[in-house]
C-alpha cells in the first residue's frame, strides 16, 4: 500500500514471484532452471583397486561366515537336544540355535550391502518414461541394461562373490530343515502311525491318570470315564505322552435299547450298554471330553464340533468330518473291561488318512 500526492492511499498490486500460484492459475516458470544432480564423488575403492579387492574379499568372507552360522544351528541343534523335563536343555537348544541363524541372516545382509555400497559400480542412471507395449528396439536395450547390470555388479566376473551368495543362500535353509525334522522321526508316516496305537486284544481298560482297571459293574449309566490302557502309566515321560495322546477313550454308558447300529459287527464292539470312543476329535485333534448325559451327545470344546453316542458318534455338528473311531470292547472272565482289538481306522484328524483311504 502507497500514498499518492493528496495524501490517500492506493493498493498497488504486487507481482508474484516466478511459478507461484496465484487463485486458480499458475505463473509460468520462465527462470526456473533444473539444478541438475551434484557432482559426483567417486568412492575410495573407485580410486583404489588395492582397496576394491579389499572390498570384494570382505563381502566374500561375509557370506562364507553365513554358511559357518547355518552349519553352526545345525550342530547347536544336533549336540544340545532338548530334554523332557530339563529346562536348562531348552535355554542352550534356543540360545545356540538362534546365535547360528542370527549370525547367518546378518551375514547375508553386511555382504549384500557391502558388495552394493562399495563393490558394485557408482554410477548415476536416469530412467526415461515409455509406453507400456515396448518396441523391439526397447526389449533388445534391455537385455543390454541387464548385461551392463551383470558387468557393474561383477557377478558373472566375481566368480568367489557368486560362489559365497550362492553358498549362503543354500545353507541359510539348512537349520530350518533340521527344526522340522525334529517334529518326527523320519521314518514315521502320519498315515500309518495314527492307524496303530497302544490298544490290543486283551488289554485292559483303565482310569485316567491313576492306571486303575475298570470292571463293568463300576460303569453305571449315565457316567462317563476317561480311559487310558492298561500299562501306560508305567511308561517313560516321553513315550507316555505320545502313547496317551493316540490312545486316550472315553468310556460311557447308555441304556442298550437307546444304541443305534448299523451292523451286527459295531453292535458287538459294545458290552452291555457300555461303548469307549476315540477321545481325539477327528477335526483337528482336540480332547472331545464335554458329555450331555441326557441328549447322549460329546462336545469338542476348540471348535464346537458335537457327535452323537447313541448313533455310533457320528457328527451331528461343527466342522469334523466323520465320526469318532470306536474301540471294540467287552469283558475279561473277572469282569474287567478289556479291548478285543485296536481301533479298525485312524484316530485324529481326517487329513492324515485322506491319501490311504
Amino acid at each position: 500500500m502507497a500514498q499518492n500526492e493528496n495524501g490517500s492511499s492506493d493498493i498497488v498490486p504486487m507481482t508474484p514471484p516466478s511459478g507461484a500460484v496465484v487463485g486458480t492459475g499458475v505463473v509460468p516458470a520462465d527462470t526456473f532452471e533444473n539444478p541438475g544432480l551434484p557432482p559426483h564423488r567417486p568412492r575410495v575403492t573407485d580410486l583404489d583397486p588395492k582397496k576394491k579387492k579389499r572390498a570384494a574379499r570382505f563381502v566374500v568372507a561375509m557370506f562364507w561366515l553365513s554358511v559357518i552360522g547355518s552349519l553352526f544351528a545345525i550342530f547347536a541343534y544336533m549336540f544340545f537336544p532338548i530334554e523332557d523335563g530339563n529346562m536348562a536343555s531348552v535355554r542352550l537348544n534356543t540360545l545356540f540355535m538362534g546365535l547360528g541363524i542370527a549370525l547367518s541372516l546378518l551375514a547375508i545382509g553386511i555382504a549384500a550391502v557391502h558388495w552394493g555400497k562399495a563393490v558394485m559400480a557408482d554410477k548415476e542412471g536416469v530412467d526415461e518414461r515409455h509406453p507400456v507395449r515396448g518396441t523391439e528396439e526397447t526389449r533388445a536395450r534391455a537385455v543390454e541394461i541387464f548385461k551392463e547390470a551383470d558387468e557393474e555388479s561383477g557377478f558373472s566376473r566375481r566368480t568367489l562373490i557368486r560362489g559365497g551368495l550362492i553358498a549362503s543362500l543354500v545353507a541359510f535353509p539348512l537349520p530350518a530343515i533340521a527344526l522340522f525334522r525334529g517334529l518326527a522321526p523320519m521314518d514315521v508316516d502320519p498315515n500309518t502311525e495314527l492307524k496303530h496305537t497302544m490298544w490290543k486284544k486283551g488289554l485292559r481298560l483303565t482310569q485316567d491318570p491313576t492306571g486303575t482297571p475298570i470292571k463293568a459293574s463300576d460303569v453305571t449309566i449315565g457316567s462317563a470315564f476317561q480311559v487310558i490302557p492298561e500299562g501306560l502309566v508305567d511308561l517313560p515321560e516321553h513315550e507316555k505322552l505320545d502313547a496317551k495322546a493316540k490312545a486316550a477313550v472315553l468310556l460311557v454308558r447308555l441304556k442298550p435299547e437307546d444304541l443305534n447300529w448299523t451292523s451286527e459287527q459295531r453292535a458287538s464292539w459294545s458290552y452291555d450298554g457300555i461303548v469307549a470312543y476315540s477321545k481325539i476329535c477327528t477335526h483337528v485333534g482336540c480332547p472331545v471330553a464335554l458329555y450331555e448325559q441326557q441328549t447322549h451327545h460329546l462336545l469338542c470344546p476348540c471348535h464346537q464340533s458335537q457327535f452323537d453316542i447313541a448313533n455310533e458318534c457320528k457328527v451331528i455338528f461343527g466342522p469334523a468330518a466323520r465320526p469318532l473311531p470306536q474301540l471294540p470292547i467287552t469283558v475279561d472272565s473277572e469282569g474287567y473291561l478289556v479291548a478285543t482289538s485296536d481301533f479298525t481306522e485312524p484316530v485324529g484328524p481326517s487329513f492324515w488318512e485322506r491319501s490311504t483311504s
